[in-house]
């Protein structure tokens, strides 16, 4: 108990813990955290500081991967893996999210289940969601228990709410799930309430509250002596989680899940690559007047959530009572390991070598080669393009021609990117996000690769769902429509998993306008960035509607998945069955799919020239350009004459400057340019970074390169001593590398 009146709890927690490819080694490392944090005894008495303690999650416990498929072979069970590492961490509670239904109900249900011929135990917890309705699934059916029962006695089990009791005091646990669970993910004949659900919307929000208070209020009514409630709620983006604070009552405590937005305070040291994202807690005032906390870190094990806190004699948390140098983000790294003296579980590190080996067999196998990082991270391929969005996409088109070449056009959901291709370098002692380098895939010993390598564990690791791909013809008043839906809910803060990574187009959009009125400019291209079409011009549809186009998708998106609005005309599925023949260079997946698609590519194209497109930040992005980042360049094909200043300008003859005075100015192609007449001027754009020496190649600020037919001037913001990647700032199809490079033009 807390002084006086008061009740003190201490609540660790995590969400989204699905496991990829960096769980190998930060399972155990988070195991390390929460038993040394759970265990700490400052005074000396032998007693934990804080034993009135749960441990929660609020869902994604796992996600389709290497890491989950590898339990196949060391655990005669996909998924069996990350439910033993659950288990074994000691949660009590767990929200059901999205990606449990990934590979439908039936995988669920076993991974719920005992198996007792294989020595597996199941879920030794109860999932939870109250806006689920798991009796009208015949898989799942069976597996749903009463509410309002002590979480210790319902292992195995579905059910809206339970409790737990910590020291003679009943704590209420609810769960909750996104309601945008039919389009997202695979919840078969489950019911999702509310039926229809818009998060734009403040009565679908309203409506998804009413059907947690229900929850809440029933817990309450059957335990007059229950008077703390937690909310375990997988909303994917955090603002709901915000707005349902304040709409429901008698929630103390929520606990958000899907956005992995890292909340941090003060005191607490983050991983180098990470920034901070929020308060921790975030503070709301619920419908009836008292405080609510909202808790929430970033996913994949990468941190332990500890939020100390004490209740009054009503059941009514006392947010001065948080110490911001006890809760907070414990960051799962070895540096944070070794900060609370802690030691990782044997039991998780025998599981997570299990799994090892059998994915260490992957990483032998190589299809491709990149001399650069392949960028899949989450917060940047749901809001803009990446060059890993790009490549995948164009490895879709590429297949798709192969077996029709009408096809024009690829799109697919930058949520469907799980991970980077590469690694993300953390000096030692470093304590900031400027100092993190971001390389391509790192060599392994074990399996003969090299620095640089892409091998099949890279693919199944980044394209976990392994999609199908699916053909579908549309006209261009629909092709619109999906490309206003790919962008409708992008906004500061969001990232929304249906942002689209294109391939055979080019577009604009402004997010400031209206979702449905954001895109300015559409252009459709050729195989070498040439417009062939131009579809939208100044925000409006040009030229015939019904004019048509094939496309190559996803069939996750072509079967509405994300909500995308895909017509089914002309359909055709290209993946084969799982057990049918595999062909070509690449067999680990079936034909068709989103994997063997980009393996086949890169033998195709990167098996000796290694990839080498740099991802670009959004001022520099092309293909997909975000007008709150960069002018609209869409309708001019990416190949102006010159481009020196934000203005369109075309220099003919000799004797011309070509004067660069920002790093806005970047993305022009040179095509007329007379060595000894004309000058390229970097001295303002040199200037603007800060640079005061006498020769920027030889200090490594300006840099030259070439891909294709085309040399490339590279531009280095902080020089070669600095660890900022060298970046394209420009090209010349008119130029050798050689010639460029002398510094009477630069």
């Amino acid at each position: 108990m807390g002084s006086g009146n008061t009740f003190t709890l201490q609540l660790f927690h995590a969400a989204d813990q699905e496991a990829g490819i960096p769980a190998l080694d930060d399972a155990p490392r988070f195991s390390a955290v929460l038993n040394a944090l759970k265990d700490e005894d400052t005074d000396g008495d032998g007693n934990p500081d804080y034993p009135n303690t749960l441990i929660l999650s609020s869902g994604d416990v796992y996600i389709p991967s290497p890491f989950f498929f590898a339990s196949e072979t060391a655990f005669d069970g996909q998924g069996r893996g990350d439910i033993l590492i659950q288990n074994e961490l000691g949660f009590q509670a767990i929200g059901i999210g999205n990606h449990e239904f990934d590979l439908g109900t039936g995988n669920l249900a076993d991974l719920i289940q005992a198996d007792e011929e294989t020595d597996y135990p199941g879920t030794l917890f109860p999932f939870l969601s109250a806006n689920l309705d798991f009796t009208t699934d015949d898989n799942l059916a069976e597996l749903v228990t009463e509410d309002g029962q002590e979480a210790s006695d319902i292992p195995n089990s579905l059910a809206g709410n339970t409790i737990i009791t910590v020291d003679g005091e009943k704590i209420g646990i609810v769960g909750a799930t996104t309601s945008t669970l039919p389009s997202i993910s695979s919840p078969g004949d489950v019911t999702v309430r509310p039926l229809e659900f818009d998060s734009s919307n403040p009565e679908d929000i309203a409506a998804l509250a009413s059907e947690i208070q229900a929850s809440v209020d029933q817990l309450l009514a059957e335990n007059p002596d229950l008077n703390k409630v937690v909310l375990l709620a997988h909303m994917q983006q955090i603002a709901i989680e915000e707005q349902l604070a304040e709409l429901l009552t008698d929630v103390d405590i929520i606990v958000a899940g899907g956005s992995d937005t890292l909340l941090a305070d003060e005191t607490d040291r983050l991983r180098p690559e990470d920034g901070v994202e929020g308060p921790y807690p975030i503070l709301k005032t619920s419908a009836d007047g008292n405080p609510v906390a909202i808790v929430n870190t970033d996913s994949n094990y990468k941190y332990v959530g500890r939020l100390v806190i004490d209740f009054d004699e009503n059941g009514i948390i006392i947010p001065e009572s948080i110490d911001p140098n006890i809760s907070g983000a414990y960051a799962t790294d070895e540096e944070g390991v070794l900060a609370v003296n802690g030691t990782p579980d044997p039991e998780i590190i025998e599981i997570t070598d299990a799994l090892r080996e059998v994915i260490t067999e992957q990483d032998g196998n190589i299809f491709g080669r990149t001399e650069v990082f392949l960028n899949g991270t989450r917060g940047d391929v749901r809001t803009q393009e990446t060059n890993l969005g790009n490549l995948t996409a164009e490895a879709n088109l590429a297949y798709a021609k192969e077996s029709d070449s009408e096809v024009v056009i690829s799109i697919k959901n930058g949520g469907g990117i799980r991970d980077n291709i590469g690694q993300i370098l953390v000096p030692a002692g470093s304590t900031s996000s400027d100092e993190v380098e971001r390389v391509p895939p790192q060599a392994n010993e074990l399996t003969g690769k090299e620095e640089g390598d892409i091998s099949q564990l890279d693919i199944a690791n980044s394209l976990r769902f392994n999609n199908d791909l699916t053909l579908l013809t549309l006209t261009a008043e629909e092709l619109l429509e999906v490309v206003e839906h790919g962008v409708a809910e992008t906004a500061e803060g969001a990232t929304p998993g249906r942002f689209p990574q294109i391939a055979g187009f080019a577009f604009s959009f402004d997010a400031s306008l209206p979702a449905g009125d954001r895109v300015q400019s559409l252009a459709i291209e050729d195989d070498e960035g040439n417009i062939i079409d131009v579809m939208v011009e100044n925000g409006e549809l040009v030229g015939d509607p019904d004019r048509t186009f094939r496309l190559v998708t996803l069939s996750f998106l072509a079967d509405g998945g994300d909500g995308y609005p895909f017509p089914d005309r002309d359909r055709v599925d290209l993946a084969r069955a799982e057990d049918a023949e595999r062909t070509g260079e690449a067999t680990f997946a079936p034909d068709g799919s989103e994997q063997d698609a980009l393996a086949e590519y890169l033998v195709a194209n990167f098996s000796e020239t290694p990839f080498e497109r740099e991802d670009t930040p959004p001022e520099l992005d092309e293909r997909i350009q975000n007008l709150d980042f960069r002018t609209d360049t869409v309708l001019e094909g990416g190949r102006d004459p010159l481009l020196g200043t934000n203005a369109n300008e075309a220099i003919v003859g000799s004797g011309n400057e070509f004067i660069y005075s920002s790093i806005d100015d970047a993305g022009d192609v040179i095509d007329n340019f007379e060595v000894g007449s004309d000058r390229l001027v970097f001295t303002e754009l040199l200037a603007s970074l800060g640079y005061e020496g006498t020769d920027p190649i030889a200090d490594g600020y300006i840099q030259f390169g070439s891909e294709g037919d085309s040399s490339i001037i590279l531009l280095d913001p902080d020089g070669r001593e600095g660890s900022e990647p060298a970046r394209p700032f420009l090209s010349s199809t008119a130029l050798p590398v050689t010639e460029l490079d002398y510094t009477d033009n630069g």
